[in-house]
């Protein structure tokens, strides 16, 4: 639906399309515990693969949690997590030998779609995060103020000015966890609030 519109179909009607939209449409709220991994993904995604494949595929790649303090996942692991389930997705539409087609939620050989995924991590979202992604924002900011933003005039990439930026979605979040700063406590103790959030650490 949202490929569609007049200058596509002449006799496009945008109301039908609204209301069928309203009508497939649902919010669900559920719980979630810090540590938990979140997989966001378009049709291009569930289509293909089953649930239990995208359970082994984070499994693999994540390690086995330790007794303890919660430690965050590095974010490169994260992506990684990601491409593999892009990649993973697109490999069911392949034939394999003799032409079989892997199974699928909707059938043998699945479909060939955009396929579209973010993958995060439950985590107590604590001051010290806040200034590390205000400091990200200022940068990009800042850089896009002083450069043409990697496009000149003519819509080509500018290699004067493009260089490697932060990606919010790489930073490492891991060093400002409430585990450090649980450790950096004078007193030797974890404050009571800190066990409070990580009983309410939920997203609804």
């Amino acid at each position: 639906l949202a490929r569609v519109d007049d200058r596509v179909d002449p006799d496009f009607d945008e109301a039908l399309a609204l209301e069928v939209i309203e009508r497939g449409s649902a919010v669900h709220c559920v719980s979630a515990y810090e540590g938990d991994i979140l997989v966001l993904g378009s049709d291009g995604v569930f289509d293909n693969l089953f649930l239990d494949e995208i359970v082994d595929i984070c499994n693999e790649a994540l390690a086995v949690p330790k007794p303890g303090a919660f430690a965050p996942s590095h974010p490169q692991i994260l992506s990684q997590i990601a491409k593999r389930i892009v990649e993973e997705s697109h490999a069911k539409s392949l034939a394999g030998r003799g032409g079989y087609l892997p199974d699928t939620p909707i059938g043998r050989g699945g479909k060939m779609d955009d396929t579209s995924v973010v993958v995060g991590e439950v985590v107590e979202w604590t001051e010290a995060h806040s200034k590390v992604w205000a400091q990200v924002r200022k940068q990009r900011e800042w850089r896009n103020m002083v450069t043409c933003g990697g496009m000149n005039m003519d819509n080509i990439t500018c290699r004067s000015c493009q260089r490697p930026d932060v990606d919010a979605d790489e930073v490492d979040l891991t060093r400002h966890s409430r585990t450090s700063r649980t450790e950096s406590n004078p007193q030797g103790g974890t404050d009571s609030g800190d066990e409070e959030d990580e009983k309410n650490c939920t997203i609804q």
